[in-house]
Formats: C-alpha cells, sequence, structure tokens
C-alpha cells in the first residue's frame, strides 16, 4: 500500500464529509448548481465585514517595511495585545499579550495546546456529538480520546465525565457553541464543571486543563456565551476568525491560556514551542496585522439568526425532532429512520445534502449546516417537504 494503514484507516472513518462533497459535485454536475441543496459544509457563504476589506485596501496601499518576514513565533505583540484586551474584558482578569500564541487557525492551535500538554497514552476527554477532526488531533499527538455522551439535550453530563477520568486524564475539550448541535454550555455549568475537575485535581494529584474550543462564541442568538476563565483555571481558550469574521480560507486564529493557570509561564514557553516544531512556525503575517484591529468585529449574526429560524421553524412544523440552537449554525435534528445513513441517502435523492450523526459520534441524528445563502434554504423547502412525507413524517 502506497500510504500507512494508520492514515488509510483515518480516511475511511472521517470519510462521510468527504462523501458528500463528491456527491454534491456529482449532483450539480447533473441538475446545476441552483437545484442542489447542500448543508454538509460549516462553509460560511457570508463574506468578511465591510471593516475587514477597509483594513486590507489601507494595508495595500501602506505597506509596512519587512512586512512580509518572520516574526516571534508566538505572533506580533501588538496582535497578541489586541485580542489579549479583549479576552481581558471578557473574563475581567489581567490576560496579557505573553498569555496568547497567534494560530494558523482554531486547528492549529488545538495541535499545539494537545501536544504541549500530552505524555503519550494520556487521555483527552471529548463530548459526543464532537466535531470530526478531534480524535484525530489527539491521536496526532499521542493521545487516547475517551468520548463522554452528553444528556438529550446535548448538555455536558457531569456525571459521566466524573466516571470518565482516571489517573490519565491530562485534559477535556469543550465546545460552544458546539459543533454539531448549536446548543450553548450555561455558566452554571461551566462552574459546576470547574468545580469537579477541581476536585479531581487534587483526589489524583494531576492538572486536567480544559481546552475550549470557541470559533462560533459570538455567533449566538437569545443567550450569551458564557466565558471559561469566570470559571475554570486551568483553561485555554483556541478560536479562530474563520466565522466570526468569515475567515476560513485565510487560516488564522489564536490561543489563550488563563492566566491563573498552573505553571501558565512554562505552559506558554510550550505553546510557543509546539507551534514552531509542528510546522506551523507563525501565523500568517498579513492576517495578523489585519485582524489586530478587529478584534470587536463581526458578520452581522442576524443574518445567521435568519438562516437558523427559517430552517428550525420550517422543519419542526414538517415533524422533525431536534434542540434549538443558540448559536453557531448548525441543526441537529433526530433522525426520523432509526438508521441515519439511510435517511441521509434518501435525502441526496431530493438533491438536499447532510452529514449523518455517526460521523459526530452521534447515531441517530443528521446535521445541517446552514450557513449557506439565503436563497438555496429557501428554494430547499420545498424539496424538504417532499422528503419529510417519504419518511412517513
Amino acid at each position: 500500500m502506497t500510504i500507512s494503514s494508520k492514515v488509510n484507516d483515518c480516511i475511511e472513518r472521517a470519510s462521510w464529509i468527504r462523501k458528500m462533497f463528491e456527491e454534491g459535485a456529482a449532483l450539480r454536475q447533473q441538475y446545476g448548481d441552483d437545484q442542489v441543496f447542500d448543508f454538509s459544509l460549516g462553509n460560511p457563504t457570508i463574506d468578511p465585514p465591510q471593516e475587514f476589506y477597509t483594513a486590507l485596501k489601507q494595508l495595500a496601499n501602506n505597506p509596512v517595511q519587512g512586512m512580509h518576514r518572520y516574526m516571534n513565533n508566538a505572533g506580533y505583540d501588538e496582535t497578541r495585545a489586541a485580542v489579549a484586551e479583549v479576552v481581558a474584558e471578557g473574563c475581567n482578569q489581567p490576560v496579557g499579550a505573553a498569555q496568547v500564541v497567534m494560530t494558523c487557525g482554531a486547528g492549529a492551535a488545538l495541535n499545539v495546546v494537545l501536544k504541549t500538554l500530552l505524555n503519550l497514552g494520556e487521555e483527552v476527554i471529548i463530548l459526543t456529538p464532537f466535531f470530526v477532526e478531534y480524535k484525530f488531533y489527539i491521536d496526532n499527538q499521542g493521545g487516547v480520546p475517551v468520548e463522554v455522551k452528553t444528556d438529550e439535550n446535548f448538555q455536558p453530563d457531569l456525571n459521566a465525565i466524573e466516571a470518565a477520568i482516571t489517573h490519565k486524564t491530562r485534559a477535556i475539550i469543550i465546545n460552544s457553541p458546539n459543533n454539531p448541535t448549536g446548543v450553548i454550555y450555561p455558566q452554571q455549568t461551566l462552574t459546576a464543571l470547574g468545580e469537579l475537575l477541581r476536585r479531581k485535581e487534587q483526589e489524583l494529584q494531576r492538572q486536567i486543563t480544559v481546552i475550549s474550543d470557541e470559533p462560533y462564541a459570538r455567533i449566538s442568538f437569545d443567550e450569551e456565551v458564557p466565558h471559561t476563565f469566570t470559571a475554570i483555571d486551568n483553561a485555554v481558550i483556541v478560536t479562530s476568525h474563520s466565522k466570526d469574521l468569515a475567515l476560513p480560507g485565510e487560516r488564522i486564529g489564536y490561543l489563550v491560556a488563563n492566566p491563573a493557570m498552573q505553571e501558565v509561564d512554562l505552559f506558554m514557553q510550550g505553546a510557543i514551542f509546539c507551534n514552531r516544531v509542528l510546522g506551523f512556525v507563525n501565523a500568517p503575517a498579513l492576517m495578523q496585522r489585519l485582524v489586530a484591529n478587529l478584534q470587536r468585529s463581526s458578520v452581522d449574526i442576524e443574518e445567521y439568526r435568519y438562516k437558523r429560524d427559517l430552517l428550525y421553524n420550517k422543519l419542526t412544523e414538517l415533524g422533525f425532532e431536534m434542540v434549538k440552537p443558540g448559536g453557531g449554525f448548525y441543526l441537529f435534528p433526530k433522525s426520523p429512520l432509526s438508521d441515519e445513513i439511510e435517511f441521509v441517502r434518501i435525502a441526496q435523492k431530493h438533491r438536499i445534502l447532510l452529514v449523518p450523526g455517526s460521523g459526530f459520534g452521534a447515531p441517530g441524528f443528521f446535521r445541517i449546516a446552514y450557513c449557506t445563502d439565503d436563497d438555496i434554504i429557501e428554494r430547499s423547502l420545498p424539496a424538504w417537504e417532499k422528503l419529510a412525507r417519504e419518511v412517513g413524517l
């Protein structure tokens, strides 16, 4: 075999979104772009806010000498300071530039944090349903993923988390607003999780770090997204500007450590080192300069609210069951068929592209990414009606 058995196995296990991409391309070629309703990929079609283009034009017309050279592996000091200022405001704690590393998106930040923390064979708890890549990222850095189910509303089950913690547990990844469910973890849940982990740390005499994956934190509709640092000391936030500034292709994000974290200076030394040796070296220079002054900017959240409400209201009217998402841009309905993969295949007959929940560790559900154009959502509604009738709703 040309590639390793391990990589081949990973490709097979991560094949659903890839399959949907391939199916979508084939359907578009057969029926045309306007007749295919692709809800499979979380790839926003909303453009960045105008402030981004203004800053981009200004920088292009007034280039800074040496602006494309290498910089400190942690990123430009002024960009790190700008990030830290806004994070500090959110948690009312003295976060500074020294606690920030600029990264090539949230994916890079997750890999950097995991490499910094993990010894070979140590465990990382992930809450199902979870972002597809978590298990691969953990494996990249020699760790072992431990899946823990959430409750019927996709909220963390603290009893289940406690039962999963062992002498090998090094970290737990949380994701709020969540991909794929869109649920937000409330303040009382984060506070209770922090208390649980402090107790287990004392009992096991080992640090357990919360890695809070927050690329959707600014996309919330009816409730505020609580700040992780207000509830948990040993915590690191990883995020990107892929969603809040609609810049997924620019690969710009950051990690920030809670200044109250145990041995936070040592952790930051490790993270900066890992950012370099993992091959990221540093986050893109041009994007760092641009986002420094955009830390309080965001896409128009009301555009996502409209999309959510349009689909949620229609699908629940048709009989689909789901938890109403508080943020992000996903719906995660229960499959009307016991086999959600069969349901997804039937949906393809109506040219609706979805991803089965088994790809997120939650069989029996399916994910809808509604970050597409309004007219695609609106034109898909008759197809949803036909699909609902076919599966008996």
